[in-house]
């Protein structure tokens, strides 16, 4: 038995000898992922989003674990407005790179586009202030991280926040296209005029649809610097003022609330909206009120359509209740409620403290609370697209013998003054204000305070997460962009915001994509008349607030 065992153990041990000494075949060198992932950031940045994936998978085959890739996937997925591929995506990054800075940073980009803003924020800020790696003590911060930031605190009301982070974005790399876009918001008209300029000469990746919109600002930009086009400013020292509203058809049995408004002295009939932005007229009225179009500009909405064409105008006078202004701009379009003359955006009153009593059909105008040491100022309309926060102090008259040096833009934090404690946090994306609503106690989104709107949506993707949705082709729903094609019915859905509670049997459902991707974060429904009628609504847009308050009907006896 020994020798056997032995034997054996002899042949196979001349086996591995032999074996060993056999020529190895040649293996393949993995290639430096380095300059693959230099060429698909220039992918991305040049917009071919779908090469730069392709880029971006073989530095990963390289580099299993490497975040800078899958950080790329992701934006160019959102690029893309594949939110879904994007979230899957970093589902797989997260169990390779956790921890790393840029996966954060992209994870918080994809938070925000899905509507979960102060999750987004709460990353952006570990990474801003997260230590230097020893590991790379030259490596620069996140410009990314401080961009993210930055439309944290925009949508937030922290404007003069947002402007630091933005610059500071801004000086890490003015080669982001994203950085460049939002940076070029806080200069002047004439910088903004020319930075824009430069910007659209140049391939960006940006789709068609973004780079039309900033050729519109653009083209709204020169007419506002135009001689036939001033700032909208009082006539008077009038800083507030009570009026009526009165009732108009939306549809299927609701009510939408009309201002009566006078432009160049011609009384005329609004539809009040949250959810637009601006003064809205027909181009009959236009006709009759001796507006001529400055520049030219497209408009979107809710609907299937094509953006409408639209105009923009310069009124000599507008006058709401006791309060007159002059050199306001207005928006001229052929697609408006045939109920009315036009659309009045409250936007429009976004530098006052703006009380919708709906169920006493009045709407009051007041100052807002002055911050701590702040000196008061009137009032005047927001009719363009300027946001107040960023707009210098009234030029001094013509006939003033007093040089004033150029203002400065004033930048300001969102402020809780002691008798709002009541008021509710709201998020401002452009003209839309977003109320974090809760839907069948689970989960938490974003809804878009409309007075335009019939009634409460929901989108089919938000009401699937809680309920049953199903088809219901009866029901028409319009927008600005004409008839919605597919409209649902979601069963059951039980709705929290502003310490409201309000339970749906059969909610209206229908698509919001392209409101969303316009907005920059997902709006998952609206909250509209059918609802909001029963409620007492103040607005404060200075601050990104609101306070809702449910109004009992009267009991008769």
């Amino acid at each position: 038995m020994r020798v056997g065992f032995w034997l054996l153990t002899s042949v196979s041990l001349a086996g591995i000898v032999f074996l060993s000494q056999e020529p190895k075949p040649a293996s393949n060198p993995q290639p430096d992922p380095a300059p693959i992932l230099a060429d698909a950031q220039i992918q991305y940045r040049k917009g071919s989003f779908d090469l730069a994936i392709s880029r971006y998978n073989e530095v990963l085959k390289a580099d299993a674990a490497s975040g800078d890739a899958y950080a790329g996937i992701i934006r160019c997925y959102l690029k893309q407005d594949k939110v879904q591929e994007a979230d899957d995506t970093l589902r797989k990054a997260l169990q390779v790179a956790p921890s790393y800075p840029d996966l954060k940073v992209a994870e918080g980009e994809l938070l925000f586009r899905q509507g979960e803003i102060p999750e987004a924020g709460r990353l952006f800020t570990e990474v801003i202030a997260a230590p230097p790696d020893p590991a790379q003590p030259n490596s620069r911060p996140n410009a990314r991280a401080y961009l993210g930031a930055a439309r944290v605190a925009e949508a937030s009301a922290n404007y003069a926040r947002e402007h630091i982070l933005i610059a500071r974005a801004h000086a890490l790399d003015d080669s982001d296209t994203d950085v460049r876009k939002m940076w070029i918001e806080t200069l002047s008209t004439a910088d903004r005029i020319h930075s824009l300029e430069e910007y659209l000469a140049q391939a960006t990746n940006d789709d068609e649809d973004a780079r039309r919109r900033l050729r519109d600002r653009l083209s709204f930009l020169k007419a506002v610097q135009s001689a036939e086009m001033g700032r909208c400013r009082p006539v008077s020292d009038i800083t507030a003022t009570k009026t009526n509203l009165v009732a108009i058809p939306l549809g299927t049995g609701a009510q939408g609330a009309s201002l009566g408004v006078r432009i160049n002295g011609k009384p005329v009939k609004l539809l009040l909206d949250t959810g637009a932005s601006g003064i809205v007229i027909s181009s009959k009225l236009a006709a009759e009120t001796g507006l001529k179009s400055a520049s030219n500009i497209q408009m979107g909405g809710i609907g299937d359509k094509p953006d409408a064409q639209a105009h923009i105008a310069s009124a000599n006078s507008v006058q709401i209740g006791e309060m007159e202004f002059r050199n306001c701009q207005l928006y001229i379009v052929d697609r408006v409620p045939k109920e009315a003359d036009g659309v009045i955006g409250t936007d429009v009153f976004s530098q006052f403290l703006i009380e919708l009593d709906f169920p006493g059909w009045s709407m009051h105008l007041s100052r807002l609370p002055p911050r701590p040491g702040e000196t008061e100022s009137r009032p005047s309309l927001n009719a363009g697209e300027e946001d107040p926060a960023t707009e210098p102090e009234d030029k001094p008259a013509a006939d003033s013998a007093v040089k004033q040096s150029p203002a400065v833009p004033k930048y300001e934090d969102r402020y809780l003054a002691p008798e709002m404690h009541s008021y509710i946090q709201i998020f401002r994306m452009g003209h839309m204000l977003l109320v974090p609503t809760t839907v069948n106690e689970s989960a938490s989104k974003l809804f878009l305070l409309d007075t335009g709107a019939f009634d409460n949506t929901i989108t089919p993707a938000a009401a699937r997460e809680v309920t049953k949705v199903h088809r219901a082709p009866r029901i028409d729903v319009h927008g600005l962009n004409g008839e919605v094609g597919k409209v649902y019915v979601a069963d059951n859905v039980m709705v929290d915001f502003g310490h409201l509670r309000q339970q749906v049997p059969h909610m209206v459902s229908i698509d919001m994509t392209r409101v969303s991707r316009r907005a920059g974060t997902e709006i998952s429904g609206t909250l509209g008349m059918a609802m909001l009628g029963l409620l007492k609504v103040r607005l404060d847009y200075r601050d990104g607030l609101a306070d809702l308050k449910y109004v009992p009907k009267p009991v008769r006896h």
